[in-house]
């Protein structure tokens, strides 16, 4: 079978046009390949931060470091994408990762009860823990302390703390870009993992 043709779309990003694939540098076309034959389409977020090169190496290269070198598991990283991105009213990363969620936690419907209001999934108590931080280190980072990193304490490690908070701050960042640029999730992630479960 034919690889998808990796194909930058004028509409992936409404506020800043969207480069030609054949006008970026050799390293991102080579990352948009492989992200594109791997998810079958190519997501907008690589088009859209393609736009500064710089920027797209330096935000794929953190995000690559926090899912891939982490103590936590996938499912739990994409649990806590959604929950940020559902209190920051991010439709991007919302539809793109709750996607994730379905996949990588195999439930069809957690992804859609964190966005909206996590305390509506039916989560262990170290998943309440995790999403309560979430929140509170979005909505109110200016309340967080020392009593909220006691409380992770309870069910993670100095390490999966490190990753908790960098993974939250992180995604504030992508937030914020997503909507202010009104950067547009591909139809495809509405669909995906649906049938999971």
């Amino acid at each position: 079978m034919a690889e998808p043709e990796p194909e930058l779309r004028d509409d992936a990003m409404g506020e800043i046009p969207v480069p030609g694939y054949k006008d970026l540098p050799e390293d991102l076309r080579e990352r948009i390949d492989r992200e594109t034959e791997d998810a079958g389409f190519t997501p907008n977020v690589f088009s859209g931060m393609a736009y500064k090169p710089d920027h797209f190496r330096a935000f794929f290269d953190y995000h690559d470091a926090l899912v891939e070198n982490s103590p936590l598991e996938r499912h739990e990283i994409e649990m806590l994408v959604v929950t940020v991105s559902g209190v920051n009213d991010c439709l991007y990363c919302v539809v793109a990762h709750g996607a994730l969620v379905r996949i990588t936690a195999k439930d069809p419907k957690l992804a859609d009860q964190l966005a909206t209001n996590w305390r509506s999934a039916d989560l262990s108590p170290r998943h309440e823990a995790m999403c309560s931080f979430a929140e509170k280190l979005t909505a109110e980072p200016g309340k967080v302390d020392g009593a909220e990193i006691e409380a992770l304490r309870e069910h993670f490690t100095d390490g999966e703390i490190w990753d908790i908070v960098t993974t939250v701050g992180f995604y504030n960042l992508s937030n914020r870009l997503a909507t202010a640029l009104d950067m547009r999730p591909n139809d495809e992630f509405y669909t995906l993992g649906r049938d999971q479960g």
